[in-house]
C-alpha cells in the first residue's frame, strides 16, 4: 500500500473502518495506532500498520496491504516477505495477523503454494470490497469510503453526494468535515480521471473550487487587506493554491492507473515540467 494512497489516508481519518470492515467489534481497538514502519536491515517501508499499545498484550499487529489492481505472483511473495523480514526484525511481542483488501475480487492473483498453510488460516484474511453487501457501507462513515473505491461509476455520484450529505449530518467537527469530503473527492479524481477538478465538484453537489479550503483562507486574507487589489491577490492566490494541491493528488493517483506524464500534462493542458514536480520521488 503506497504511504500516500486513498486507502492509507481513509485509516488515518477513520482507523475504525479498518476493525469495523474485518469484523472485530472490540472497543479496545480505538487504541490501536496506525503509520508505517521501517524494516531496518532492508531499507524498505511497510506503509500499513495498525499497532496495539504495549498493554493489550493479547492484541495482534495487523499488517494492511490494499490493492485497486492485479499484481501477478508477486504479490504474496512481497507481501509475506515484508511481514516475515519485519518479525526477524522488530521481535515484537505481540502476535500477528494480516489483511489483505482487493477493491475487486478478480485483483487476487491467490496465494501461491510456497505460502499454501495461509491459504484458509484465520491469520489471514482476505476482503473484496466489490463482494461486499451494500448495506455495510451504511454502517459508518468509513465503511462508505472504503465501499466508494469499488463502486461502480454509474452509482457512484449518487453515492459520493450521500456520503457528503451524511458527513455533514453525523459530524459536528468541521475541520473532520472538510478532511473526509476532500478524501471523497480524491476518490472521484481516482474514479474521473477523465474530468477535471471542477467538474467532479459539480458531480458531488459541492459547486465551483470557491467550496475549496485553499480558496477561502486566500479569499479571507484579500477581505482582511480591506483593499481591491487585496481581494484579487486573494482570488488568485487561492486558485493557484488550489492548482496546486489539485496536482499533488491527482499525478501520482493517475501514474498508478497507467497514464504516463505526458498523457496527464496533455489532459490538464499543462507543460511537461510542471507535471514532473508532482511525481513521487523514487
Amino acid at each position: 500500500m503506497k504511504t500516500d494512497s486513498i486507502f492509507y489516508r481513509i485509516f488515518q481519518l477513520a482507523p475504525s473502518a479498518f476493525f469495523e470492515l474485518i469484523g472485530d467489534g472490540d472497543p479496545r481497538t480505538s487504541t490501536y495506532g496506525f503509520g508505517s514502519q521501517e524494516v531496518k536491515q532492508m531499507s524498505f517501508t511497510i506503509d500499513g500498520i495498525f499497532m496495539p499499545p504495549l498493554r493489550m498484550r493479547q492484541a495482534p499487529i495487523y499488517f494492511v496491504e490494499a490493492q485497486a489492481y492485479r499484481e501477478e505472483e508477486n504479490f504474496y511473495y512481497r507481501f509475506f516477505g515484508e511481514i516475515h523480514l519485519y518479525l526477524k526484525d522488530y521481535k515484537p511481542f505481540h502476535n500477528w495477523r494480516a489483511v489483505v483488501i482487493f477493491t475487486e475480487k478478480r485483483f487476487d492473483p491467490g496465494i501461491p503454494e510456497h505460502y499454501s498453510e495461509y491459504e484458509d488460516n484465520p491469520r489471514v484474511q482476505r476482503i473484496y470490497l466489490n463482494k461486499l453487501p451494500s448495506e455495510v457501507g451504511e454502517r459508518s462513515i468509513g465503511l462508505g469510503l472504503l465501499q466508494l473505491i469499488a463502486t461502480k461509476p454509474k452509482q457512484a455520484p449518487a453515492k459520493g453526494r450521500a456520503l457528503i450529505d451524511r458527513t455533514r449530518q453525523e459530524l459536528t467537527d468541521v475541520t473532520v468535515q472538510r478532511n473526509l469530503i476532500e478524501l471523497i473527492e480524491t476518490i472521484f479524481v481516482y474514479k474521473f480521471p477523465q474530468l477535471n477538478f471542477q467538474e467532479i465538484g459539480e458531480m458531488l453537489g459541492l459547486g465551483d473550487l470557491k467550496q475549496t479550503r485553499a480558496y477561502q483562507e486566500a479569499e479571507q486574507e484579500g477581505r482582511r487587506t480591506g483593499r481591491e487589489e487585496g481581494r484579487e491577490e486573494g482570488r488568485e492566490e487561492g486558485r493557484a493554491k488550489e492548482r496546486q494541491e489539485m496536482l499533488r493528488i491527482t499525478v501520482p493517483l493517475l501514474l498508478e492507473k497507467g497514464m504516463t506524464v505526458e498523457e496527464i500534462a496533455q489532459h490538464f493542458k499543462l507543460p511537461i515540467e510542471t507535471i514532473q514536480k508532482f511525481t513521487p520521488q523514487k
